[in-house]
């Protein structure tokens, strides 16, 4: 085996193909990653029975081949070879790799221990990789934290005709983000399955710059979701159970309406949370006379402010939030004006952003927040 390629094409490779390495595998060839050399090309993959990575890039190959090698030691001498070609070669139980000078050897893994990569499922549709990225990103501040309860860690994913539907929640916040979706094929049923949360998004942020991202899910009873951009392809294993429905949750019965200024109030939420202790939250006092009053603290240590904000529905009505959820969701948002619905303390309320003049789809985005019973 003997291949040349440029250090920053490497690197790269190397570096995606890595984000599947486990922190910490009890399997040390799991840890590595196995580099392919044929004509013209160069294929790098990572797997670890969760999650597999494959990425191609071009290369001179001189003399085709496979070696196994640590994948985290080999991000490291990639990150440091110099600018310029890089000579990489098997020599016996050696991989050596050289340029500007610098030459590295590492030792090689047993490659008939390493696992057979899982097979691509049979691919659905294909999405815009910009937009996917935005939608995961929008919706997984809402997903769980508590590795006990696996599937509220995840982002459910629904494929339904020419859209596909992403929605997390913790129990206590609920975000679901709908972007356009182009089925491929004879491809009619729908689909709903739940993806690993953190994955997902470092997978679609990996895949924001590809133009459009091919979707494949296993066939009924499959537990896999691939994802193919350009040169590189990713699987994930799915996680098991469903999220609640939201549908019924969104459905607001004759609730107030109040519309203000998204940025102004993130701003002045993240200004007067500076006195709440923790746990503790921010009170939204909406007026009919056109603004609201947040307040923050108690006793000596307090804080307030007073935007300009729409009210409908109601004289006067107060809600309390705790602050780090409020933020995180307006912070979701890109639209420049967001609308609460809102029931009153204690219950929830539905934010979605209001479209701006200029953009007459807006974007399909909701978050739904718990309210806090207590307002002081």
């Amino acid at each position: 085996m003997e291949f040349r390629i440029e250090q920053g094409t490497l690197a790269e490779a190397v570096a995606w193909a890595a984000r599947s390495l486990p922190a910490r595998s009890p399997v040390p060839v799991l840890g590595g990653l196995m580099l392919d050399a044929a004509e013209g090309q160069l294929r790098i993959s990572g797997f670890d029975y969760e999650a597999s990575a494959t990425i191609e890039v071009a290369a001179e190959t001189l003399t085709a081949g496979r070696v196994l090698v640590l994948g985290r030691r080999l991000l490291d001498i990639c990150r440091v070879l110099p600018d310029a070609m890089v000579a990489c070669a098997l020599e016996g139980a050696r991989f050596t790799m050289g340029g500007g000078g610098t030459r590295f050897g590492l030792s090689t893994l047993p490659t008939q221990e390493y696992p057979a990569l899982p097979e691509l499922p049979a691919f659905r549709g294909t999405v815009d990789a910009a937009d996917f990225a935005a939608a995961v990103a929008q919706v997984v501040i809402a997903a769980g934290r508590d590795d006990s309860l696996p599937v509220l860690t995840g982002i459910g994913l629904r494929l339904d005709g020419d859209s596909m539907t992403l929605a997390a929640s913790d129990r206590y916040r609920y975000a679901v983000r709908t972007v356009q979706w182009e089925p491929e094929g004879a491809v009619s049923d729908a689909a709903e399955v739940v993806v690993p949360g953190r994955r997902l998004t470092e997978i679609s942020r990996s895949l924001a710059k590809s133009g459009l991202i091919r979707i494949g899910l296993s066939g009924s009873g499959g537990d896999l979701i691939a994802f193919e951009g350009t040169g590189m392809r990713t699987t994930l294993r799915l996680l098991e159970g469903r999220l609640p429905s939201y549908d019924k949750l969104f459905t607001l019965d004759s609730p107030a309406v109040a519309v203000t200024q998204r940025e102004a109030l993130a701003e002045a939420v993240r200004r007067v949370a500076v006195v709440a202790e923790p746990n503790s939250p921010i009170r939204l006092d909406f007026s009919a006379q056109g603004t609201v009053l947040l307040q923050a603290g108690y006793e000596d240590d307090i804080a307030s402010q007073q935007l300009a904000a729409a009210l409908t529905g109601s004289d006067d009505l107060a809600v309390a939030f705790n602050p780090a959820y409020l933020l995180e969701a307006l912070n979701s948002f890109n639209a420049s004006q967001v609308r609460f619905e809102l029931l009153g303390p204690g219950q929830r309320a539905l934010l979605s952003g209001v479209p701006d003049d200029d953009d007459a789809t807006g974007e399909d985005h909701r978050h739904l927040l718990m309210s806090v019973r207590r307002l002081s």
